[in-house]
C-alpha cells in the first residue's frame, strides 16, 4: 500500500486507481492517517516555492527523491512547478501540505489542503494576489486557481486575511458557522473546533457576515469591530485588541485577559492539555506579550512571575497541570 500512496503523491496512478484509492481513504482512518505521514515527509519539496526560491526548490526536491530512489524527479517537479497556481512562504519549520481531490459526480475538482501543525505558523499567496496567514493547528482549503464568478476558501482554526481587491469576483470564507462576503480588505477568523465560537475582526474595509445556522441574517462589519458567533446568535463590539493580530508574526499578546482564556488559547496552539485544579486562578487577568517560539514552558513561566502557582507536566501523556 506504501507504493500505491507514494505513486499517487508522485502522480503515477491513473485516473481510476485514484477514484479507487481516494474512496478506500474515505472510509479507512488507518489509511488516510499513513497518506498523511508519508506526504509529510516530502510535503516542503512537492511545494511550489517563491519565484526567488524555485532553484533552491527543485534542488531539495532533487535531493530528497534520490534518497528515495525515485525515478523521473527532475521531470515530476518541473511539472508540479509550472502548474501550481499558489506560492507558500515557509514560516515555520515543518507544516503539511494534504493534496486532496473532492470528487462531485463525474467531475474533479482540484483542492489543497494546508494544514498547520502545533507550534507553528505558515503564510501562503493564492492564485489571486490574496495573501493568508495561518496559526497553528489551523487548516486551509482552496483551490489551485479561481474559476467562475466567486473565490471560496475554508477556514478551520485561525487566520489573517489580506484579500486582493477584484469587485467582479467576491472572495468568500467560509467556517463551521459563518460565511465571510469581502470583495477587498483585511480580517482575522477564529474557528478552532471545541471552543464554541467564532470570531472575526475587521482590520480594513468592508466585511459581510452570513450564519449558516441562521440564513435569513447577516452583519456587516466596519473596520476595527469585531462580531462573536455564539450557540447560533451573533453580536458584535469594538475590537478589543489591536495587537492582537501580530500572531502573524510570532507574537502572542494578551491583553487584561482571563487566565482562563489565556489557557485556551495556548491549548490549542502547543497541542497540550492543560488541567488547572484550582478555580481561582481562572480568574486571575493577564497583560503581556509572548514569542510563540520561546514554547509553552517558558510562556507558563512568566506568568508565575505574576501569579504564583505551581506547574506539573506529564511529558507521556501531553498534560500539564496546573495548583495553586
Amino acid at each position: 500500500m506504501d507504493e500505491i500512496l507514494l505513486k499517487y503523491l508522485l502522480g503515477e496512478l491513473g485516473e481510476t486507481e485514484q477514484r479507487d484509492l481516494l474512496h478506500q481513504m474515505e472510509g479507512d482512518q488507518a489509511l488516510r492517517a499513513a497518506y498523511i505521514r508519508m506526504q509529510n515527509l516530502y510535503a516542503l519539496n512537492l511545494l511550489a516555492p517563491h519565484p526567488s526560491q524555485e532553484a533552491e526548490g527543485i534542488k531539495g526536491f532533487n535531493a530528497f527523491t534520490r534518497r528515495l530512489q525515485v525515478k523521473r524527479q527532475k521531470k515530476i517537479i518541473r511539472s508540479l512547478l509550472q502548474y501550481a497556481a499558489v506560492s507558500l512562504l515557509l514560516i515555520a519549520s515543518t507544516f503539511l501540505l494534504t493534496h486532496a481531490f473532492f470528487i462531485q459526480s463525474t467531475d474533479v475538482q482540484e483542492l489543497n489542503t494546508l494544514y498547520v501543525p502545533a507550534g507553528q505558523r505558515a503564510r501562503l499567496t493564492l492564485h489571486d494576489g490574496t495573501q493568508v496567514w495561518l496559526n497553528a493547528q489551523s487548516t486551509l482549503t482552496y483551490p489551485a486557481r479561481f474559476t467562475g464568478k466567486r473565490r471560496e476558501v475554508s477556514v478551520e482554526g485561525e487566520a489573517y486575511f489580506d484579500v486582493a481587491e477584484n469587485r467582479k469576483k467576491p472572495f468568500l470564507v467560509t467556517t463551521q458557522q459563518l460565511t465571510m462576503k469581502v470583495l477587498g480588505t483585511e480580517f482575522n477568523v477564529y474557528s478552532y473546533p471545541g471552543t464554541g465560537y467564532i470570531k472575526t475582526d475587521l482590520v480594513e474595509g468592508s466585511l459581510a457576515v452570513y450564519s449558516t445556522l441562521l440564513p435569513n441574517i447577516n452583519v456587516t462589519l466596519k473596520p476595527n469591530e469585531q462580531l462573536i458567533a455564539k450557540e447560533g446568535n451573533m453580536f458584535v463590539r469594538e475590537m478589543q485588541n489591536s495587537d492582537y493580530f501580530l500572531w502573524k508574526d510570532g507574537i502572542y499578546t494578551f491583553e487584561n485577559e482571563r487566565l482562563l482564556d489565556i489557557i485556551e488559547k495556548l491549548q490549542l496552539y502547543y497541542d497540550v492539555k492543560i488541567i488547572v485544579k484550582d478555580p481561582e486562578i481562572f480568574n486571575v487577568r493577564y497583560t503581556g506579550k509572548f514569542r510563540q517560539r520561546d514554547g509553552i514552558d517558558e510562556i507558563l513561566r512568566i506568568i508565575q512571575k505574576i501569579q504564583k502557582f505551581n506547574v506539573q507536566k506529564d511529558t507521556e501523556n501531553n498534560v500539564i497541570t496546573i495548583t495553586k
